[in-house]
């Protein structure tokens, strides 16, 4: 990587950015991201390649070099459609690998190979036909936050904002539901179906607690407070809401509160704030480890060098493939 240095052309380039983010990042911090921001943007032109951030990913990443952003599926249906040679996954693992699955044809890199996740870490694909052995008949219905091998394993595939609905379309009356425990506790509250779990966590969620919720509606006035489904039980009550990432960007859009706490990861709430600067966001900064191991510099290693590219074998691309298509075709 060559040496980079905040020169005045490279302020004027990035100022616009920077205008959006000066809420978020101390400006102090501006003279070491703008050089790797303007070298990143401009080897993304000249090697055809877009950046694909997660809503976890931090302000520099997420509205500094990010073409596409959302949560794990939509930006893997995004880059399905995008005239790009490659594509570079900022995010963790199975994002990646979800985005290759979708787009076999083109180069899809990580810029940390070791960016991983707790829930695609507590399954495997034995597990799943383990389970499917156990409870003979029973379709699996499977988190995108998954490993490819186990979406090989797998009926259907869901994400947080469709799982409910995901199940409900399945004429079986025993579902089995993997691996995210809260989020499966969630659509079991919801529906008449048996619903078979599994124990995995998110690391991150499940570090909320109802009583973290109390407190804060008590030192705040005219607080909302929105909560992802893989929060446990006890936080879900206390919650005025209850999404998806996506879901929880919808409603502070919607309802512009006054005061809001978003129970999830504590990037997206600086990500969500640059766009809603109206409105007050109390951060409860629970960090993802996993997802903070992505930075501008090493996306910029994965662009210079093509390194930690992404492989997947072709029959277990193919079926995993059917698990999220079959998903996709839920309306």
């Amino acid at each position: 990587m060559q040496n980079l240095q905040f020169t005045t052309e490279v302020e004027a380039r990035t100022s616009s950015v920077y205008q959006r983010l000066k809420k978020v990042i101390p400006e102090v911090e501006w003279p070491i991201h703008a050089p790797l921001i303007d070298r990143i943007n401009t080897l993304k032109s000249e090697l055809n390649a877009i950046i694909l951030a997660h809503n976890y990913q931090t302000p520099e990443i997420y509205h500094g070099v990010a073409d596409y952003k959302g949560d794990s599926l939509g930006l893997a249906q995004m880059a399905s459609d995008a005239d790009a040679d490659i594509i570079i996954v900022c995010g963790v693992h199975f994002m990646a690998e979800t985005a290759k699955i979708l787009n076999m044809d083109k180069k899809v890199l990580i810029p940390d190979i070791e960016a991983g996740c707790s829930l695609a870490s507590s399954i495997t694909a034995q597990d799943v036909r383990n389970l499917k052995s156990q409870h003979p008949g029973a379709p699996v219905v499977t988190y995108v936050n998954t490993s490819a091998d186990v979406k090989a394993e797998t009926d259907i595939c869901c994400t947080s904002s469709n799982a409910l609905k995901v199940v409900e379309s399945l004429a079986e009356e025993k579902v089995i539901f993997i691996p995210d425990n809260y989020l499966g506790k969630y659509v079991a509250s919801q529906t008449e179906k048996e619903i078979i779990l599994w124990e995995g966590k998110c690391e991150v969620h499940e570090q909320f607690t109802g009583q973290e919720l109390r407190d804060y509606r008590s030192s705040f006035s005219n607080i909302q407070i929105i909560a992802h489904p893989e929060c446990a039980p006890d936080v879900l009550e206390e919650a005025d809401y209850v999404g998806s990432t996506k879901g929880m960007i919808d409603y502070v859009d919607q309802k512009r509160p006054e005061n809001v706490i978003m129970i999830t990861e504590c990037s997206m709430s600086d990500n969500v704030a640059v766009e809603f600067p109206e409105v007050n966001f109390v951060r409860p900064c629970n960090l993802c480890p996993h997802m903070k191991r992505i930075t501008l510099s090493n996306i910029l290693s994965c662009l210079e060098n093509g390194q930690h590219e992404i492989h997947i074998d072709s029959g277990i691309a193919s079926k995993a493939l059917s698990s999220v298509q079959r998903m996709l075709s839920i309306k």
